[in-house]
């Protein structure tokens, strides 16, 4: 396996290296073609909404539009399987609506199935990288999880009454005893939130892998930033000295000649290069199975459980009572910051024993910043998709003038 790995990053080597001294029949490409392909990345990259507007929103609209067409015509070519789920939403709908002893079943189903789609749908925006990725974990799953912990503390339980869980956390009626709260009790409680976020992000991978795996079977070079940083790294492989080089580097390496173990230990950890790890798998014709089940066990799973270990011991009571204590200590300022976060703990203690009538009404600032922060980061979100669609429609034109330039 280690020859043939060898074997493929040669002949890679070599046919990057010949495809970039092909040009128009001759071994010899100007330098005005990679110069031409440079300008025309840094005009694209220029067409955002802030310098452009007017033409960022037409160029968005144009793009979606072409794609709601292209996406159409690929529904038009499955239609069988497009019959074959509609018949299938027809029956559950029938299901649904019909009366009877099974509408608690269905009443739990849609439940669990609306709160999985939601975690997973949050996993797929964090990975994504539709121009940016949305960070849920921070902006979600981690103050779940973090609310559960602190809820799990002062209530001795994590019996919530549901409703209103998980829309609000309140304290049972019978709340456990002191010191009956574990981290394996709090693990199990969001245990399958935080396994739908992983699966999502995992998902979220995907579409490095597959743009690699096309071009490497069609033999086109997509204009894809990341993909052409991955082949000029293979070209260079034996020069690379700098640190992000060299862990790129290790990053593929350890991908290539492992395979299933080296994909399961790139996605058990946080790695800012994963997607050089689709992009490696999709290129050297990795099976889609071994890529996406490595994938899926290591963020589902492994990645998942480390990231929450993490987030519950942060909020366990003793150390948020300590953390607490040390803004306390801070020189001056500290007994002004510590106020409001001992306002904001007791606003949720009393709120989770349901005493909120004696509690005073105006926002604490913590929560107000955090609201704020949350909606920033989903709007910046929404416009890097915009930009990201207007700069894929400046693409298109770019590559319809070249065409257009070669027939001529």
């Amino acid at each position: 396996m280690y020859e043939m790995a060898e074997n493929g990053t040669d002949c890679d080597q070599r046919r990057i290296r010949m495809g970039k001294e092909q040009h128009n029949g001759n071994f010899t490409e100007p330098s005005s073609l990679g110069e031409q392909k440079r300008k025309d990345r840094e005009e694209r990259q220029g067409i955002v909404l802030w310098r452009k507007p007017l033409v960022t929103l037409q160029y968005f609209f144009l793009e979606t539009l072409i794609s709601l067409k292209e996406w159409t015509i690929k529904l038009w070519h499955r239609r069988s399987i497009v019959v074959s789920l509609l018949l299938l939403l027809s029956v559950l709908t029938s299901v649904y609506y019909i009366e009877g002893a099974h509408q608690q079943y269905v009443l739990y189903m849609e439940k669990k199935f609306f709160w999985c789609a939601y975690w997973v749908g949050l996993g797929i925006l964090s990975s994504v990288g539709l121009g940016t990725g949305l960070h849920t974990f921070l902006l979600y799953l981690g103050p779940h999880i973090a609310s559960v912990t602190l809820a799990a503390y002062e209530c001795n339980s994590v019996d919530f009454p549901e409703p209103p869980y998980p829309d609000q956390i309140i304290c049972p009626v019978e709340e456990g005893v002191e010191g009956s709260i574990s981290l394996w009790t709090i693990i199990s409680k969001v245990r399958l939130e935080a396994c739908m976020w992983g699966a999502g992000t995992a998902i979220g991978e995907l579409p490095p892998y597959f743009m690699a795996r096309a071009a490497r079977l069609s033999g086109a070079e997509p204009d894809d930033e990341e993909y052409q940083e991955f082949e000029e790294m293979l070209e260079h492989a034996q020069a690379a000295q700098d640190f992000a080089s060299r862990a790129k580097l290790a990053v593929q390496n350890l991908v290539q000649k492992v395979g299933f173990f080296g994909i399961l230990a790139c996605a058990s950890i946080p790695n800012p290069l994963f997607d050089l790890a689709g992009i490696t798998c999709g290129h050297f014709l990795v099976p889609f199975w071994t890529f996406f089940g490595a994938t899926l066990i290591g963020k589902a799973i492994i990645k998942m459980h480390i990231q929450k270990l993490f987030v519950i011991i942060t909020f366990s009571k003793h150390i948020v009572e300590q953390m607490v204590s040390l803004i306390g200590a801070i020189p001056t300022v500290g007994p002004s910051l510590q106020k409001p976060f001992q306002e904001y703990l007791e606003a949720q203690r009393m709120k989770l024993h349901h005493r909120t009538e004696g509690a005073p009404q105006g926002e604490n600032w913590l929560s107000w910043t955090f609201e704020k922060l949350v909606i920033v980061m989903v709007c910046y979100f929404i416009l890097s998709i915009i930009n990201s669609m207007a700069q894929s429609y400046a693409k298109r034109l770019q590559q319809q003038t070249s065409s257009e330039e070669k027939t001529k």
